[in-house]
């Protein structure tokens, strides 16, 4: 048996609101890189879905979600790969709970959330699950699956004290995401296959990775604009462009971008308890000021300070 894990991330332009990165980890009958995902999964996912497409759409969280058209394709994606692992969130409280790979940092995160009361059921609409089943016996034919889904889920307070150590978004990024990815995987464990997003255009990652890997030979294979690769005992690990090509990308992206939205979602619903006719928001510069403009007094008399609500960079 063999593993494919894929890592991705959403929310790290916006001011407000949470960055989060998940990683997908799959086990394979056969060699992870040359395992075909979309091949294997042909019947039940597809990422071009044709007209009055009845499989599972799983493709980069852009292609998928559009704020006007709401959480539908998205979280029947992202629920029906949890289902395919036994697991059934009925809020969001729970779902994070069961993605954190890192309770202290979780209870951390929850005691910057305080303030918001308000509980957000899960799932938002209705779906048909009835592929899950499908999918379940795809995997058990070919020796495939998905053993987790983890997430660190970053709220404003600790991406803010990651700025004021790191001074720069883009080391804040592949030290989060090594930290989760190193939760999941040991180097020595079996044949890996590791493939995420580049970080902010970087280039060259061995010198980040040695920070979790405890002494473990890095072995540069490929450094450059299209690929960084790396081998570590029985692990090879790939950072590049449009990563979400590769089917545990895609997934990791869309859960990352599902749980930034309910994360909104329960922001915006507070806030609107706070500030009669207040428009919610996505988070993102422009308008993030706006709303902050428009919330600051209600802030004040609520005592939430500022880095527990707004992102500096």
């Amino acid at each position: 048996m063999a593993r494919l894990i894929g890592m991705d991330e959403a929310g790290l332009g916006p001011n407000l609101g949470p960055f989060v990165v998940v990683v997908t980890v799959w086990d394979v009958p056969s060699s992870p890189r040359q395992f075909d995902f979309w091949q294997a999964f042909n019947e039940v996912l597809t990422n071009h879905p044709k007209p009055n497409e009845t499989r599972l759409h799983i493709a980069d969280s852009k292609q998928i979600f559009q704020p006007h058209r709401g959480l539908v394709t998205l979280e029947r994606g992202v629920l029906s790969a949890l289902r395919l692992m036994g697991f059934e969130p009925d809020s969001f409280e729970e779902l994070r709970r069961q993605l954190s790979f890192d309770s202290s940092t979780s209870a951390a995160d929850a005691a910057n959330l305080a303030y918001d009361e308000s509980h957000l059921p899960l799932p938002s609409g209705q779906h048909d699950f009835s592929i899950v089943d499908a999918w379940r016996q795809c995997c058990e034919r070919q020796g495939i699956r998905l053993q987790t889904i983890k997430a660190a889920i970053i709220e404003p307070r600790r991406f803010n004290q990651l700025l004021d150590e790191y001074d720069n978004k883009s080391l804040v990024v592949s030290r989060v995401a090594f930290q989760l990815l190193r939760s999941v995987w040991s180097p020595d464990d079996t044949e890996t296959f590791i493939v995420g997003d580049k970080h902010g255009g970087r280039n060259r990652y061995d010198e980040l990775l040695a920070e979790v890997l405890d002494g473990e030979m890095i072995f540069r294979l490929e450094e450059g604009a299209e690929r960084s690769d790396y081998r570590v005992a029985k692990t090879v690990l790939r950072f590049q462009p449009r990563a979400e090509e590769h089917g545990p990308v895609a997934l990791a992206s869309m859960m990352a971008k599902y749980v930034r939205e309910l994360a909104m979602t329960q922001f915006n619903r507070f806030w609107a308890k706070q500030v009669d006719g207040l428009k919610p928001t996505q988070g993102y510069p422009v308008d993030a000021r706006r709303f902050r403009e428009q919330i600051a007094e209600q802030q004040r008399q609520l005592g939430i300070a500022d880095g527990d609500l707004w992102r500096n960079r």
